[in-house]
């Protein structure tokens, strides 16, 4: 198959640091390749990738200084993507949706004469500052039926705040060799791994370990805006013996936190849509214990991958029966759910769905003609 795979311009591919969606779009167009499709990339400058590469900036936008508010730099990006889309042969095309300037897709989207899917990477409605000026939310219904979007889990999907034309949900995949699990026996100690915000419960992973008297490992970035939460919610309560911090980790260090410890503490507090640190987690064997919110319950396998849990009571209780666990069944269940291959083979089955959706709409215009004369 011929796809056109349309990155955001904000970050290369694949992310020289943070950089979910841009991660799994790596992961994808890379599976994509190894299937055998002929898959071309567009996306920004100092991007690396197997596909053909079509580069439409000379640096990323953040690279280059602009704001994410920018939006207007986002249009002529995705208007100037779309154009050589026009101009070449693509059987499909796919675009994401991850932050306010993408919503520029949606008008744009809606005249494009080649079929095509969009993903959801995050929930919608945007915050009123992060969307353009000139697309209004209220006033989105015009496009959408016109837009077929792909939602990241089924919570997801039915948790939007505005009519999107859902044509199906592919949870995200890792390449579980990049996550090799540990030979050895874990040690004695937890870890919670993320952004230092409220929402990600870091708070709340602290009080469970202390209430179950058992070590635990913070590895994370304090987010702008949120040093204040960190410095007198977190890292008041940091003792550097019950409780550590690792600081940041990088991907190797991730690895070897994930690898040895006993289990994952992820008390989120919000309807996160996916949740790709948990499949991480997993997939080196590490079971997971979650609140039942978001996407978790559908990530996370209670009993047989980790611990689906409603409070922080149901966490200390989880944690005691951590040991019950099978890591390497907890592996496999990422290997069988949450691969690329996984995904890309989703995504194969929504792209046929997408491309015989839109050539029925095209000859539906000339068979009702056909029964007016």
């Amino acid at each position: 198959m011929k796809i056109a795979q349309l990155a955001p311009p904000w970050i290369e591919i694949p992310p020289k640091a943070y950089g979910g969606t841009e991660t799994v779009l790596h992961i994808l167009v890379e599976e994509q390749v190894a299937q055998g499709h002929e898959v071309t990339l567009l996306a920004a400058a100092g991007s690396q990738t197997g596909a053909n590469f079509v580069p439409l900036t000379a640096h990323s936008l953040l690279e280059e200084g602009f704001s994410w508010r920018d939006t207007q730099k986002e249009r002529e990006y995705l208007q100037q993507a779309l154009d050589y889309i026009e101009a070449h042969d693509f059987e499909i095309v796919h675009t994401h949706l991850s932050s306010g300037g993408d919503m520029h897709l949606f008008p744009l989207l809606s005249h494009l004469r080649v079929p095509h899917v969009t993903t959801l990477h995050s929930n919608l409605p945007f915050r009123t500052e992060e969307v353009p000026p000139e697309i209004k939310q209220g006033d989105i219904a015009r496009w959408t039926e016109h837009v077929p979007i792909v939602a990241i889990s089924e919570q997801a999907r039915r948790h939007q705040g505005l009519p999107l034309h859902f044509i199906g949900v592919v949870h995200h995949g890792i390449s579980p060799q990049q996550y090799p699990m540990s030979s050895e026996p874990p040690e004695d100690y937890f870890l919670w791994l993320g952004r230092f915000v409220p929402e990600k419960g870091p708070h709340l992973a602290i009080q469970a370990a202390k209430q179950a008297g058992v070590p635990l490992i913070l590895a994370g970035t304090i987010s702008q805006n949120q040093e204040q939460y960190y410095k007198e919610v977190v890292e008041s309560q940091i003792d550097g013996e019950l409780i550590r911090n690792h600081g940041p980790a990088s991907f190797e260090e991730k690895l070897t936190l994930m690898g040895r410890a006993r289990g994952f503490l992820n008390p989120i507090t919000w309807e996160e849509p996916f949740g790709m640190v948990m499949i991480e987690a997993m997939a080196t064997g590490c079971p997971v214990i979650s609140f039942a919110r978001g996407a978790a319950p559908e990530i996370v396998s209670d009993g047989k991958t980790g611990f689906l849990v409603q409070n922080l009571e149901e966490m200390v209780h989880a944690i005691g029966r951590i040991d019950e666990i099978s890591r390497e069944k907890t592996r496999a269940h990422v290997q069988q759910h949450f691969s690329g291959a996984a995904m890309a083979y989703k995504y194969n089955g929504i792209y046929q769905k997408a491309i015989r959706n839109f050539t029925a709409k095209k000859q539906r215009p000339a068979a009702l003609a056909g029964k007016k004369s």
